[in-house]
């Protein structure tokens, strides 16, 4: 939810220095004094949450993985992502999905976010895995369960749920969708 709120308040922040911008006194056009030119560098990687914070350290081993180009990622941080995986659960055999250890930290560590065109769009329901993501999808107990939860899902049954069962306000029924703010 935290990304959400950023992507509002920076939205909303571009959006009155476009109204500034408009209200030129010269009658000049909005378009004509904005200037996009420069050099412009990838900041951050947040397709699926918690992914980097909870695989990569802090400093710049974070800041590499944040700046990685997607293609990339598997091969420089799949064993990285496997050693801090087993690091967290030593006994881990293989996940609900009834996958490895190399194999679930392969997909994770290349943090791009699928959205499939057709069906339907989740990041884990336990049919459909990582088709996507509504706003209401509990990706961290998802992702707790897939670290925590053993072959059946129900191991370690007090390390899979974070007990946060909601958004903190209901999401609205017509786009964009997200809650109103506080």
């Amino acid at each position: 939810m935290k990304t959400y709120k950023i992507s509002i308040v920076t939205m909303s922040l571009l959006f009155a220095a476009t109204l500034l911008v408009s209200c030129d006194n010269n009658g000049d056009s909005p378009a004509a004094s904005l200037d996009f030119s420069g050099t412009y560098v990838q900041q951050d990687q947040m397709a699926r949450p918690a992914i980097n914070t909870v695989f990569i350290a802090s400093g710049a081993p974070k800041d590499a993985f944040n700046t990685a180009i997607p293609s990339a990622m598997g091969a420089s941080y799949q064993s990285v992502f496997q050693s801090r995986l087993l690091a967290l659960n030593s006994g881990y055999t293989t996940n609900a999905l009834g996958q490895t250890a190399a194999q679930l930290t392969g997909l994770l560590a290349t943090d791009v976010l699928g959205v499939k065109k057709t069906g339907t769009t989740t990041f884990f329901d336990g049919t459909n895995v990582l088709t996507g993501r509504a706003l209401a999808d509990d990706v961290i107990d998802v992702e707790l369960l897939l670290i925590f939860g053993g072959p059946s899902g129900t191991s370690n049954p007090r390390l899979t749920k974070d007990n946060v069962n909601a958004n903190d306000k209901a999401f609205t029924a017509s786009f964009p969708y997200l809650a109103a703010a506080w």
